[in-house]
Parts: C-alpha cells; structure tokens; sequence
C-alpha cells in the first residue's frame, strides 16, 4: 500500500457536537458505524500532485497563484467536480478505487478515537501544534505535513484548506448512520470539513461542517483522498 495512506481501524463513534458554541448544522449527535475497509491519505491532495494529473490529461491547474507558496502546499481553488475527476483518474491508473471520504469516514477519521472538539482534546490553546488556522497562518496555506499529526497518523485534518466530502448536506437527522454518503437532492450542494487557514479555532473542530455547490471554488477549499480496501 502507498505509505502515504492510513487504513482506519472498522468502529462506532458520536458524530457531530452539542458543545457550547456548536451550531445547528452539527446536531444533534448521533452514532454512526464504519464497519468496512478503506484507508485514508495522511495529506491533502498537494500542488504536485494535482500537476501530475494536470500533465496527464491536459486538464487546468486551478490554483494560478501557487508559485509564491510551493508546490507542497494543498491545492486550493478546486470545485467539487474536480476533485471527483481527479479520484476518477487516478482510480483508473492504479487499477482500485481512489474516492472522495464521507462525511462520515471523514470526521471519524479526524477523531481518531477522540470524543472532544479536536483530535487532541478540549484546549483550544494547544490547536496551533495541530493545525494552521487565523491565529497562526499569516492568511496563507502552508506546506502540507508541518504540524502534529492526530493519533491515527493523519496531517493537517484541522485547518490548513476546508475539504470536499462526497455528500450532498443535509441536516443530521436526514443523513446516512452507516458510513455511506448522503445523496439527498438538496440545494445546499457538497459539504465541506476540517477548517482553513482563514477560519477561527471554532471553525476547525472535528464536527465543524458548512456546504458550496459542487461547482464552486475559493482560496480555502482543497480536497483528500480514501482509497477502498
């Protein structure tokens, strides 16, 4: 298996938070259960990475203002329809199936066992050691794999870019409890999760999700990559 991916242990966690703070989108908390296979990529899908599809294809790189950052930073500036496109393509030349995680798959990844606001607990004043974020990032995105990982090995799962997730939103309550993406017509389009570096520390908690259309692009929005076991 490419060491840049981390298989999730199958389990049952509390998704979503009634924390002080939380906002509607996030409640209420319920259970849901992982109980199959798939590995997540401990990084956001890079600059780099993207090239090499763009290369490939001939496909545009979204993000035209990369070169003052690196090609190690997340690529921003991706619609949803891209970065399907992108597990599509390399779906394909590797022979397995590369996808966008859930909703789901995603916050139980950015746990990892973790039942608080953040992989690491409660203390907000210990989330710059995970992740970049308004107080810490100087208004930009920073090379992927720089802050502390989360307990099952997973970079930048805070801050940094907000990340596409397969599902179309839909409030709790509406949405799947065994790990699968939700596919309700709404006209909230696709949701995102993790936080950026443009957000406050509110913003970047395991439970945190807000939604764009699939069509959409914007300085804080890059994507991840599960692949299936």
């Amino acid at each position: 298996m490419n060491e840049h991916f981390i298989p999730l242990p199958r389990g049952t966690f509390l998704m979503g938070s009634e924390a002080e703070g939380a906002t509607q989108r996030e409640r209420p908390v319920h259970e849901v259960t992982i109980d199959y296979d798939i590995a997540m990529c401990r990084y956001p899908v890079t600059v780099e990475e993207y090239m090499l599809y763009a290369q490939a294809t001939g496909v545009a790189i979204p993000e035209e203002k990369f070169e003052h950052l690196g090609v190690d930073v997340p690529l921003r500036r991706v619609r949803w329809t891209e970065a399907k496109a992108y597990c599509d393509w390399k779906s394909e030349r590797e022979g397995c199936v590369y996808r966008l995680p859930t909703e789901a798959e995603w916050e139980y990844a950015c746990r990892a066992g973790s039942t608080a606001q953040y992989c690491f607990g409660d203390d907000v004043s210990m989330l710059g050691e995970y992740a970049w974020y308004k107080d810490n990032s100087g208004g930009m995105t920073h090379n992927v794999g720089m802050k502390k990982p989360n307990a099952w090995g997973l970079y930048d799962m805070h801050g940094n870019v907000w990340e596409w997730c397969a599902d179309t939103y839909a409030p709790y309550g509406q949405t799947p409890v065994d790990g699968s993406a939700c596919t309700l017509k709404t006209d909230k389009g696709r949701v995102l999760r993790g936080g950026s570096w443009s957000n406050s520390a509110d913003m970047c908690t395991c439970s945190s999700r807000i939604h764009m259309g699939a069509a959409g692009r914007n300085y804080f929005v890059g994507f991840r990559v599960v692949k299936e076991l």
